[in-house]
């Protein structure tokens, strides 16, 4: 009898495999229907990661359209969609009409799961490129994501979506290239920085929410850290926003970096603004101290903080508070909260100072008010 374990089944050394691309792969995870399991999407996830490409997490229970809808936006080079039996006759096909409405018809899609051998030909008519099956090795899925990459060009029905447009020219920008496209300065582009795990990726979709719930369309710009081992990166911050609601009204674009690199922002912003986008969120990688680079690409900056990050010394400290232009105390139901309001009251010399619970949506309709009016 074999003692259970929590170990993943097959790992992969961390290398890149990836270098020899015309760039980094970019694959959509994405789970549609009533799955409610994931483990083995994020074994799968972290493989990818190690292996030197940028796989965007969308999370559970997508719809044909939200998937559809990440993919464009995030210009994947292709989808790996997980399935469950029963389901995937119906709603694949519905994900390559969803496809073709938003702009990127010819987009590459793989399906995974427990697909009955009889359906494969049904899945490959409709437009799915590849099926595999469980037992798949994850060198195999690698090679798979590897032989959908091609080199960046100017999409051929560019004029069917605006939102296809722009984000293969933001794919084109961070390869070097130009682009032959309208480009005007967001009216608005705020920062959100602050440390790791302190609700970034949860406020930005709440307040892109409340802002679609009031009419507005904005657009997130998503700093994820890259792996400098393998150039690999998890990017999993959309999956906080629920497309399913928010549809087209929100434009998220995910990015992978190692440091503090804002070098190609400008330009994706004037491409963003150009493409109708008057209000642009940037939520950077995890901040430390002093990662303040962003305050010189942004129009104003907000620190989102938690209770129980440090004491009046650390508030003292010279670096990434001196940027804020606003402070947000995030998580302010945890312990802690009224210490923090106190300290934050003592340095903020005149600058607002917001207490949210993100994942309740208290104090988001204040703070996006606030927001918008600077």
């Amino acid at each position: 009898m074999t003692s259970p374990t929590t170990e993943p089944t097959t790992q992969l050394e961390k290398m890149d495999r990836c270098s020899d691309l015309p760039h980094r792969p970019r694959v959509l995870l994405g789970k549609m229907g009533l799955d409610g399991h994931d483990r083995g999407v994020k074994l799968i996830a972290r493989a990818l990661r190690d292996s030197g490409i940028h796989v965007i997490y969308s999370g559970l229970w997508q719809t044909p359209r939200s998937l559809a809808i990440s993919a464009r936006d995030e210009d994947a080079d292709v989808i790996a969609c997980s399935m469950m039996s029963n389901s995937h006759l119906v709603l694949v096909p519905r994900l390559m009409e969803e496809l073709k409405q938003v702009g990127r018809p010819n987009l590459t899609v793989d399906v995974g799961g427990i697909i009955p051998q009889e359906d494969i030909e049904e899945l490959t008519k409709c437009g799915v490129r590849g099926v595999y099956h469980t037992g798949t090795s994850m060198l195999d899925i690698v090679d798979a994501v590897r032989s959908a990459t091609q080199v960046y060009t100017p999409l051929p029905n560019a004029g069917a979506s605006v939102s296809a447009t722009l984000a293969r020219n933001i794919s084109l920008i961070e390869q070097s290239q130009t682009v032959d496209a309208t480009t005007k300065r967001p009216d608005r582009v705020i920062g959100l920085t602050g440390s790791p795990g302190a609700g970034k990726s949860t406020l930005s979709a709440a307040m892109a929410s409340e802002a679609v719930r009031q009419g507005e369309r904005i657009a997130i710009i998503a700093y994820d850290p890259m792996s400098p081992i393998s150039g690999g990166a998890l990017l999993g911050d959309r999956l906080r926003v629920d497309f399913n609601n928010v549809d087209e009204n929100v434009f998220y674009r995910s990015l992978a970096r190692v440091g503090e690199d804002y070098d190609t922002l400008p330009a994706i912003l004037d491409l963003v603004g150009g493409a109708g986008f008057g209000t642009v969120f940037v939520e950077t990688v995890g901040a430390g101290q002093n990662d303040v680079a962003i305050r010189e690409v942004v129009d104003s900056t907000a620190l989102v903080l938690v209770p129980g990050m440090g004491d009046s010394v650390q508030m003292d400290k010279a670096g990434i508070l001196e940027i804020a232009d606003t402070f947000i105390v995030n998580k302010a139901d945890y312990d802690g909260e009224s210490a923090l309001i106190r300290e934050l009251l003592d340095i903020a010399s005149g600058r607002h100072v917001f207490e949210t619970i993100a994942t309740q949506g208290k104090g988001v309709v204040e703070l996006l008010q606030h927001l918008l009016a600077k």
